[in-house]
């Protein structure tokens, strides 16, 4: 056990927070709730994480895993044939954000209609999370997909909606002027590339291997499509308000397979 871990703290940034931990293999990254780590075992191994599989190490032997905003104290990760791993997750406290003003159907949307584009949205999404890259493109982390922007709005925060609660945020809000580029911050597959969306308005998902799949939501335009690969640095598409939306920014977001994680750890 990794003592100090247990107490709740403000989110984290920066490297201070990054750490390695060695054993039958190595991991290091950032290990607190909606954090990462990236992990080096023999090559083409299965990966198990709390009892679960999830695939198998890349061809050099690059891992990735990620923890989800309310992931427990306790993680446990297994490389067949290397060993195990048992660690603690540093908790996170998070805030209440109350955004105010929101059209009505981005909030509680009830027309028959809007209801049946939503559930065709979604079943678009589920395909696009559902991409699995062979690929370890994350193991060089991430750049910042704006060059220049203010943030609006940070992951975990428990949002009110309208004075609706709703679901946690699970973005990293980025506050900047419409028509600004967005940037791909690594190599990547595009999942998904849907340029009008009702929540998300221009979404495009990047996979980055082994189920890491970043999202870029709110576009006005976008300058790729789906099945094209992207490199760090390579402009994506641009900043709009699109969908459920207050103003222009970039609603930046990660998912490692089933698992909601912030963004702004990776640089």
């Amino acid at each position: 056990m990794l003592p100090g871990l247990a107490v709740a703290q403000p989110r984290p940034y920066g490297a201070t927070w990054t750490r390695t931990l060695t054993g039958p293999f190595t991991l290091t990254g950032k290990l607190v709730q909606g954090g990462y780590a990236i992990g080096k075992a023999s090559p083409r191994r299965e990966i198990s994480v709390d009892g679960t599989p999830r695939g198998l190490t890349s061809a050099d032997g690059s891992f990735v895993i990620g923890f989800d905003r309310d992931a427990p104290q306790m993680t446990r990760v297994d490389i067949a044939g290397d060993g195990r791993m048992d660690f603690e997750v540093a908790r996170t406290a998070y805030d209440i954000q109350r955004i105010d003003n929101l059209p009505p159907d981005q909030v509680t949307p009830s027309d028959p209609t809007l209801l049946e584009r939503i559930a065709r949205e979604k079943d678009l999404k589920t395909a696009g999370f559902a991409h699995r890259e062979d690929a370890d493109w994350f193991r060089k982390g991430f750049t910042w997909p704006l060059r220049d922007f203010r943030v609006s709005g940070t992951f975990g925060n428990q949002r009110i909606l309208n004075g609706v609660p709703k679901s946690p945020h699970y973005g990293f809000d980025m506050a900047a002027p419409a028509g600004l580029p967005v940037y791909a911050p690594q190599t990547a597959r595009v999942a998904l590339a849907e340029p009008d969306l009702h929540f998300e308005g221009g979404l495009i998902l990047l996979d980055h291997g082994q189920g890491l799949i970043s999202m870029y939501l709110h576009l006005s335009t976008l300058t790729v499509k789906k099945g094209d690969i992207v490199y760090q640095g390579q402009m994506i598409g641009q900043v709009g308000a699109k969908g459920r939306a207050t103003g222009p920014h970039l609603c930046w977001r990660l998912k490692w397979r089933d698992r909601a994680m912030d963004p702004s750890l990776w640089v």
